[in-house]
Parts: C-alpha cells; structure tokens; sequence
C-alpha cells in the first residue's frame, strides 16, 4: 500500500496569531524576499484559496501563479492578498 502525502503548509501547524506573526515577520526580514511571497501562498492556501480570490477580487488561476514561484507578482497582487488575510506592515526609518 503506497503511503498518500500532502503538500506541507506550516500554517497548518502553528497554534497562536503571535506564532503567525513571528513566522510572516521573519519571511519578510529573510534576504529573498520570495519566502515571503511563498509564506504568504501558504498562508492564503490554509485559510482558502477561494475565499482569498473572493475578498481579493483576484480569480483562484490567477492566486496559483501568484504564489507558483514560477513568476514574481505585482505589489498590488501582494497588498490585496495582505489586506485580505488581515496582515498589516510597518514601515519604520
């Protein structure tokens, strides 16, 4: 019998807003900023894809490539999902 495996997702997993936050925060601070793009993908795939693409006003094909790795998404594409899944930056000097 062939063991059946799902894609991981690390927000299946974490049990606090704060443990979230921690993990998003050091994505963002990471040097490649496509680990932000890829935690913020899993993010949005652990609370719905359709449910992002509805308060998005993005369509679900479109969400997928985003976060695909395969192509680099527009700021805009970023900030509505971040607006959707209720995440707020600082910017600080």
């Amino acid at each position: 019998m062939a063991l059946e495996t799902k894609p991981f997702n690390p927000f299946d997993y974490f049990e606090t807003q704060a443990e979230i936050n921690a993990y998003l925060v050091e994505c963002f601070n990471d040097d490649d900023p496509a680990l932000f793009v890829s935690a913020l993908g899993h993010l949005a795939k652990h609370h719905g894809i359709a449910e992002v693409a509805k308060a998005t006003g993005l369509n679900r094909e479109s969400l997928y490539k985003t976060f695909s790795g395969k192509v680099q998404p527009k700021w805009d594409t970023i900030a509505r999902v971040m607006r959707a899944l209720h995440i707020d930056m600082t910017v600080a000097a």
